[in-house]
């Protein structure tokens, strides 16, 4: 006969189940004791965790996930800006050899003016470049170039991402690139003195530092740092249409593209689901997307010529007369009395041939960076 042992353990706030043979019923009876014991352990601990929250007023998770949030704003900031920054250096680098022509027709450069408005100037004046300087003298400034728009290019396309949510896809453009010219100025003024200075065969051109130094100790201004933002009003007026019309254009272009011509632009969803990728956004064929951005660079050029011939005039004016400080509205007079209205327009036809490519490649090379790292 089996002696019944009285267990004494007591304080637990469940009735102790006695010791005493080892039955079934007893192996079930201690499972069933153990699992109300852990149950009622995890239950002080979930209201305790309850009461700690709503003491500060905050909901389950809502550190953890602000915090996410903030992590996720801030990588996608990163990523857009790092893709505009290489897509603004891809374009430019395609097109630099164009527009070191198009900056020496702009300012009359002596050594050129007879290409302008000539049949095949563009080539001709490229050629006399070449055969001096060789393909060094095509780039003659894009060190500085690249200096200068890897920033412009990264927060002009970061900037639009988060204003084109609450504002106009004209007022966006126009807001992403008043910034972004602000911060890049001085850099255009090096690059564009660079590119017009043009040495004699065979004589190494200026450094960075040597033009920079120049623009500094020109005396048109008593603080030599306002030597670098000669034309920068007249800049910041010429951005507001180019920057708007090329992002409203590109954008009306590419919905256009994704609606009534989905059938030949958008890349098919079969495509899109083997790629892996997430991303709601219907990608657009190669020939689309460079379409599209091709067409809004020529609006944007032609909607902002006049002010980007003014601001290079007014670049350069320093590297005749360095004691000068030259006026918009003067040499808005001289052109108009040289040349008329057409005067406002020389060096449009290379323009056109610039910014086709360019603002294609652009656009083109950010959205499809886009797509790879899988962002809307």
């Amino acid at each position: 006969m089996a002696i019944p042992i009285v267990d004494k353990r007591v304080g637990s706030g469940l009735d102790a189940p006695p010791a005493c043979a080892q039955t079934d019923d007893d192996t079930a009876v201690r499972t069933g004791y153990n699992t109300a014991a852990r149950q009622n352990s995890s239950a002080l601990a979930f209201a305790g965790d309850e009461a700690v929250n709503g003491d500060l007023g905050l909901p389950d998770n809502s550190i953890s996930d602000t915090t996410k949030t903030f992590t996720e704003k801030s990588q996608y900031l990163a990523k857009t800006w790092v893709i505009g920054g290489v897509a603004g250096c891809t374009a430019k680098t395609v097109v630099a050899p164009l527009d070191r022509v198009k900056i020496l027709f702009q300012t009359h450069n002596a050594k050129f003016t007879k290409y302008t408005g000539t049949h095949f100037g563009l080539f001709k004046a490229g050629a006399a470049i070449y055969r001096e300087h060789g393909v060094r003298g095509l780039f003659q400034g894009h060190s500085m170039q690249l200096a200068r728009i890897f920033p412009y290019a990264a927060i002009k396309f970061m900037t639009y991402e988060q204003l084109k949510v609450h504002v106009r896809n004209f007022l966006a453009g126009s807001l992403c690139g008043v910034i972004s010219v602000s911060v890049s100025y001085p850099l255009d003024m090096i690059r564009v003195r660079m590119a017009y200075i043009t040495p004699t065969a065979g004589v190494r051109a200026e450094r960075v530092r040597v033009v920079a130094k120049m623009i500094y100790q020109e005396k048109a201004h008593q603080f030599g740092i306002l030597n670098f933002f000669r034309g920068f009003p007249v800049s910041l007026m010429g951005i507001v249409p180019y920057g708007g019309v090329s992002f409203l254009t590109h954008e009306y272009l590419t919905a256009l593209a994704r609606s009534r011509f989905a059938n030949i632009a958008v890349i098919p969803a079969s495509a899109r689901q083997e790629s892996g990728r997430r991303r709601k956004v219907h990608e657009l064929k190669a020939w689309a997307e460079l379409t599209a951005g091709g067409i809004s660079g020529v609006v944007a050029q032609t909607a902002s010529y006049p002010f980007e011939l003014v601001r290079r005039r007014m670049q350069i004016v320093g590297a005749h007369s360095p004691a000068t400080r030259s006026s918009a509205i003067q040499i808005v007079r001289d052109v108009w009395s040289t040349a008329g209205l057409r005067g406002f327009f020389v060096g449009l036809t290379i323009g056109y041939v610039k910014v086709v490519p360019m603002f294609a490649i652009s656009f083109y090379t950010y959205e499809k960076l886009k797509a790879v790292f899988d962002l809307e």
